[in-house]
């Protein structure tokens, strides 16, 4: 899709630095992109979640006895996944510096998809655990991959957003995750219903890896729905607001900057907090809704409305975030409050009230609502390519610690109310509000420190909008330490 003539002309006669800060009708260029990338990434992002949270989907088809599956082997599977995502995410880091990003993660794609179906093959824990590593390894791309995109396409107040956008395609897949296992319960051939949902979800993502392949670009500059001024523009319009140049160039001090700053280890211990319960809930969560008094199928259609209220929780924070300042860790925080609520209603309601244990697990998922947001401070406030690639990878050694040892928190002998499982998620879950709350403080008071120390006496609307203006050197690589007119976005 070529832009107007007139448009073209007047982009073309701007000076390559001039043509990085301004475009004649650049929101109108942006809705185009928004309309081309974000679909993309949203299924894409719906097919990884439906594909990981697949083995939670058989726990009441009856893997745990076709497989012979005794004592926590159904945990040690589970988490499997996640010791696969761990090893693997410092070689994937490295992939995206040697390989084109769009082409290396549609390639991961339909490898995994492949992983995936052959789940359904398996007869043993020996099986079942070796392909849950591999698609662990396989998935470790999607998550940082993604957000580099998003990097690569938008500047930082458009963050949040973007992430948000991309991310709800969890949720959605929740919802389309339940309703085509409930169909595939009713196959009736011979074959476990368990090994047609990994075969039959294999199928569908690796239909979608080859569009994958076909419609992501690798850069701006490379997008056949954008012509070269306009790729040219995009690049260096998302790079100067980010306050820092694409480098690949390995720095050691970014990285002993990283180590050392103490933002980097909240954003950890908050990854970490927020992902115990996930990784507890995303094998266990059917058990648990069963414990209840549920049938298998009835199960199923009762789970749905917590797929729709991650929606509106992942929609209702993206739109918050985008609108109101300084919302980010509070409403990360907020989110971690109704999660709260929601496993206090479960653990603490007695049992013979199952519709309001039952209220209380479609609340319990707004944590995951705040991943998103964690990606985006950290894409917005890490400054410094190493830098930034050093604390991603932090992050999901959080996500990857947490997953693995959620679902080791709920112990066969406790089924079907798991005290101590819910205990530990409370308690996971305060921890991670505590790390998120303590973050926007850190980021508060050194953005008060550099205002101080620079003679900065205005109010915070016009500081923001002289923050937007400056201009960064595209060659440069300065860390958010080193730059100090940078300030936090809250």
């Amino acid at each position: 899709m070529e832009s107007p003539e007139g448009e073209q002309k007047d982009l073309t006669e701007l000076s390559s630095t001039e043509a990085a800060l301004q475009y004649p009708d650049e929101k109108a260029l942006m809705r185009r992109v928004d309309w081309h990338i974000l679909p993309v990434m949203f299924a894409a992002y719906m097919l990884q979640y439906l594909d990981k949270s697949a083995l939670g989907n058989t726990a009441i088809f009856g893997i745990q006895e076709s497989l012979h599956l005794v004592g926590d082997q159904y945990s040690w599977a589970s988490s499997a996944f996640y010791f696969g995502f761990l090893v693997a995410s410092y070689p994937v880091s490295l992939c995206f510096v040697k390989f084109p990003i769009g082409k290396f993660l549609s390639i991961s794609f339909i490898t995994w998809a492949v992983v995936l179906a052959c789940h359904g093959a398996t007869a043993n824990f020996a099986g079942i655990t070796s392909v849950r590593v591999l698609l662990g390894a396989l998935e470790s791309t999607i998550s940082p991959g993604l957000s580099l995109v998003t990097g690569l396409w938008y500047k930082r107040s458009e963050h949040a957003s973007r992430h948000g956008i991309w991310f709800a395609g969890n949720s959605i897949a929740s919802i389309f995750g339940s309703l085509i296992t409930y169909g595939i319960g009713h196959i009736n051939n011979g074959i476990d219903p368990w090994r047609w949902i990994f075969i039959i979800f294999g199928i569908i993502t690796f239909a979608y890896g080859i569009v994958f392949y076909i419609y992501l670009p690798d850069t701006p500059q490379s997008a056949r729905f954008l012509t070269a001024k306009e790729g040219e523009f995009i690049y260096k319009r998302a790079q100067q607001e980010s306050h820092t140049a694409v480098s690949h160039k390995w720095s050691r001090s970014q990285c002993v900057e990283a180590l050392i700053d103490p933002k980097t280890w909240l954003i950890f211990v908050y990854a970490m907090g927020s992902c115990i319960p996930n990784g507890g809930i995303t094998s266990f969560g059917g058990l648990v809704v069963s414990g209840f008094g549920y049938s298998t199928f009835q199960t199923i259609l009762v789970s749905l409305p917590i797929s729709v209220f991650t929606f509106i929780c992942v929609a209702s924070a993206t739109i918050v975030t985008s609108k109101v300042r300084k919302s980010r860790c509070i409403t990360a925080a907020v989110l971690s409050l109704i999660s709260l609520a929601g496993s206090i209603m479960v653990s603490q309601i007695d049992p013979s009230k199952k519709v309001a244990r039952l209220a209380g697990m479609w609340l319990f998922p707004a944590y995951s609502a705040g991943v998103p947001i964690i990606m985006s401070i950290i894409a917005s406030n890490v400054a410094g390519y190493t830098k930034r690639t050093t604390v991603n990878a932090v992050m999901f050694m959080g996500n990857c610690a947490g997953n693995i040892t959620g679902p080791f928190l709920f112990f066969p002998g406790e089924a079907p109310n798991y005290e101590s499982a819910w205990l530990g998620i409370m308690i996971s879950l305060a921890i991670a509000l505590v790390a998120i709350l303590a973050l926007r403080q850190m980021m508060q008071f050194q953005n008060r420190h550099r205002d101080r120390q620079q003679g900065v006496n205005i109010d915070p609307e016009s500081r923001e909008a002289i923050e937007s203006e400056e201009v960064v050197a595209l060659d440069k690589d300065e860390t958010d330490w080193d730059n100090a007119s940078f300030r936090y976005y809250l």
